[in-house]
């Protein structure tokens, strides 16, 4: 099974936002946003929080989503 990492701390640096300004902005839960922020490979992610990251973020999933393992 393949595993993802999520480019959620280097977009927010580039915002100037913490994990949490994240949170509210995009309205996925703090401690999933965090759990997602600190993993280095992740083999489930909710599609709908990746969604809702990118909209927030402004970037196109494919940014958003870093493929680590195939």
């Amino acid at each position: 099974m393949g595993m993802v990492r999520l480019k959620i701390r280097e977009f927010a640096a580039e915002k100037g936002w913490t994990l949490k300004e994240v949170s509210d902005r995009s309205g996925v839960v703090y401690s999933t946003l965090r759990t997602y922020a600190r993993s280095p490979g992740l083999a489930t992610v909710d599609f709908t929080a990746i969604v809702k990251l990118a909209r927030t973020f402004d970037v196109m999933i494919e940014e958003l989503v870093e493929v680590v393992q195939e």
